[in-house]
């Protein structure tokens, strides 16, 4: 299976081309993400990982694993840049919730539940971007999330185990960042077409 290791590799290089743009925007403040958000991904990200560890996803999982690091990273330097301060009642819904959520983690010995359960609270982490993207749709980069989408379909492809324990995060992620880039295309047209686009 030594394809599933390229594959994995090519996800892992990806995710890299995705996050070390965005970095580089969040410190030139060109990309301002928000706090929330990223604490909530980073958590589910790398607890994800380990979920599809024990369900033997393998080297499919190297790619999460390898994100959820640096998610938590982006989440300290969203802290220390203060990116976004606007935090609504709604996205300390979604905070509240994500969190909640985490500890049922603890009572279920099934990594399936668990990964239900992460994914969940990672779909809940999108709520303050979502908002934060509608309103300011330049203040997100889609290439970010196109690259995750492909990563997401690779990781997919390169799992040693095939179940809805290993697959169910990626898949579901994948298709939360082609809505979001869709919605964030959308709204610069709108824009755009108002005569207040920024470039």
């Amino acid at each position: 299976m030594f394809y599933k290791e390229i594959l994995s590799g090519v996800a892992i290089v990806l995710t890299l081309m995705a996050f070390v743009p965005y970095i580089r925007a969040i410190l030139s403040g060109t990309v301002k993400p928000h706090v929330f958000s990223w604490v909530i991904w980073g958590a589910t990200t790398f607890l994800a990982f380990l979920a599809q560890l024990e369900d033997k996803g393998g080297v499919g999982a190297w790619p999460i694993g390898v994100s959820g690091s640096i998610t938590i990273f982006i989440a300290f330097l969203a802290y220390l840049k203060r990116a976004d301060v606007t935090i609504t009642k709604t996205d300390w819904l979604f905070f509240v919730a994500a969190l909640s959520s985490l500890p049922l983690w603890y009572f279920t010995s099934d990594p399936l539940w668990a990964v239900v359960l992460l994914t969940t609270v990672d779909v809940f982490g999108f709520g303050p971007t979502i908002r934060k993207a509608y309103h300011s749709p330049y203040s997100e980069s889609l290439l970010f999330f196109g690259l995750f989408t492909v990563r997401n379909l690779l990781v997919m492809m390169a799992f040693e185990n095939y179940s809805m324990t290993t697959l169910l995060f990626p898949a579901v992620i994948a298709a939360v960042c082609l809505l979001l880039m869709g919605m964030i295309a959308y709204r610069r047209r709108i824009l755009a077409t108002q005569g207040m686009g920024v470039v």
